[in-house]
């Protein structure tokens, strides 16, 4: 078993163990898997975009929390180990799984039997269980639930209704923020709902397309699902007979995509721009192939997230 590159193996194993909890086998790997799920939990919910692996590290955390009594703990105070480094809480979950390794890890780190056997103690586990139980359950919902971006309307939207697409472009550029993820998203939205006008159109898919591309990490489903179907409404079987288009001539920098977006909104405020005067034609922004090329870029990268994030059959459910 892998620890963590893994963790379905180990939840795979730590739901087989539950069977043989009730043995001197079964407790003692009732220990070290609930260690090793606790260890591994935070990489679960910082890296992993997969429903059924949360719900196996839930379905096995909480059996091993129904065999938990907390009220059994006699363990005097501080005897609990405590802040477990993520190394040493996984050698530590490894280690108690067997007999022998117990006594290795004894041995490597001079623990004498009282402080052993507090790694079996009920009260501990239980903490433990119930911690990572907790950020799982908050994670699940940050991954795979609704999120709520309708406080941008009030960033965006001016007072005639119109979009401030300069705005949306500050935000995506203030990316320590972690702007990028919410404004695309509204930009999806706003897409779908049609409340785009025309000349906001080329604006608003690039502030979509934009946080797409410079969501170098992947951005979960909760995001992603609302992306895709933005992005499944450009047509992409389509064709013109235009040399190049405005987009593919600004750098793929943060600084390029934003110069070239705020000048073709209010050119006078922001005259510097990457693109060539003979490719600054409106028609030439508005071109479908510049949308259709655009949008098969964004769809491979939300690809290549299931992929990187190990997405599942469920990543759109």
């Amino acid at each position: 078993m892998q620890i963590p590159n893994q963790p379905s193996l180990l939840a795979d194993d730590a739901a087989e163990a539950l069977g043989r909890v009730a043995t001197p086998e079964g407790r003692r790997e009732r220990t070290g898997y609930t260690i090793l799920l606790h260890a591994t939990c935070w990489y679960v919910s910082a890296r992993i975009f997969s429903k059924s692996l949360f719900a196996s590290y839930i379905r096995a955390l909480e059996g091993f929390r129904a065999h938990l009594d907390r009220a059994s703990c006699t363990c005097p105070a501080g005897a609990h180990p405590a802040e477990l480094d993520s190394e040493y809480e996984v050698e530590a979950g490894v280690s108690m799984l067997t007999e022998a390794g117990r006594v290795a890890f004894a041995e490597d780190y001079g623990l004498g039997n009282e402080e052993s056997v507090a790694f079996d103690c009920e009260g501990f586990l239980a903490d433990l269980a119930d911690e990572a139980l907790g950020r799982l359950h908050e994670a699940y919902e940050e991954l795979f639930g609704g999120i709520d971006v309708s406080h941008l309307d009030a960033k965006f939207v001016r007072d005639d209704g119109r979009l401030d697409v300069v705005a949306m472009q500050e935000a995506i550029r203030r990316s320590w923020e972690d702007n990028t993820g919410p404004v695309a998203l509204w930009s999806a939205r706003r897409w779908l709902t049609g409340q785009v006008r025309a000349e906001e159109r080329i604006g608003v898919f690039l502030c979509l397309w934009m946080g797409v591309a410079q969501s170098y990490g992947g951005l979960p489903p909760s995001y992603a699902r609302d992306l895709a179907a933005a992005l499944a409404t450009i047509d992409l079987d389509v064709s013109c007979e235009h040399p190049q288009h405005p987009w593919s001539t600004a750098d793929s920098t943060v600084q390029s995509r934003y110069r070239a977006v705020v000048h073709l909104y209010v050119p006078d405020d922001h005259p510097d721009t990457p693109v060539p005067a003979e490719f600054s034609a409106r028609e030439l922004w508005e071109c479908p192939v510049q949308y259709a090329q655009l949008a098969r870029r964004a769809l491979d990268d939300l690809a290549g997230w299931r992929t990187m994030r190990g997405g599942d059959e469920d990543w759109e459910d």
